[in-house]
């Protein structure tokens, strides 16, 4: 819901900040590499309550997110690149609730379980829609710039970053927050398989 405009927001530092790795021969999939196992360490830092350490490896690979896309788009926009920036994007997305629940299992697990089952929902939606567009060649009026055909929704990647930042500033409240998010993930997800439906059903 709020990306179109965040993208609005973020466009020119990124694409600031990408000259330097673009004149370094630094390449977009490098990027989106480091980012990812940046990332990753997310992911033991969760497990040991370490939040606010989890909050920073967020924070830098959400960055690393947006910078390769800036890269691309000075050395060039390719299939490889959009296919591994996106499917890194949803593992990372299902590692932080997965984080919250080694954390605390009794106090975690059944919301975690949820706000990831919800993610199912809305990555299958997204690149479902995605690849059909693709086979007619629809692009997306307002995400011009994205690899692939971007349906939005209530939850986008704004709302979810949004959402792990509160995690980790109220680790007590992470079975609440996540049982909100993820109820608002199926709206998400029944509005794109409706409008997806009723997009690709016409002739």
């Amino acid at each position: 819901m709020l990306d179109r405009y965040a993208i609005k927001v973020i466009r020119w530092p990124l694409n600031a900040l990408s000259a330097l790795p673009d004149r370094l021969g630094i390449t977009a999939n490098q990027v989106t590499l480091s980012g990812f196992v940046i990332g990753l360490c997310t992911l033991p830092a969760l497990m040991m309550q370490e939040y606010l350490w989890a909050l920073g490896f967020i924070l830098v690979n959400r960055i690393f997110d947006g910078l390769d896309g800036a890269i691309a788009r000075r050395q060039g926009i390719t299939d490889c690149g959009g296919f591994l920036d996106i499917t890194l994007d949803f593992l990372f997305y299902s590692l932080v609730p997965f984080g919250f629940v080694l954390a605390n299992p009794e106090a975690n697990a059944v919301a975690g379980a949820f706000l990831i089952f919800a993610f199912i929902g809305t990555g299958s939606s997204f690149l479902s829609f995605a690849i059909m567009a693709s086979k007619r060649n629809i692009e997306s009026p307002v995400y011009k710039q994205k690899s692939l055909y971007y349906i939005g929704g209530l939850t986008e990647g704004t709302e979810t970053i949004a959402c792990f930042v509160l995690f980790c500033l109220l680790p007590q409240h992470f079975a609440l927050i996540a049982w909100i998010f993820g109820s608002l993930c199926w709206v998400t997800t029944a509005t794109r398989i409706w409008v997806g439906y009723q997009t690709l059903k016409q002739p």
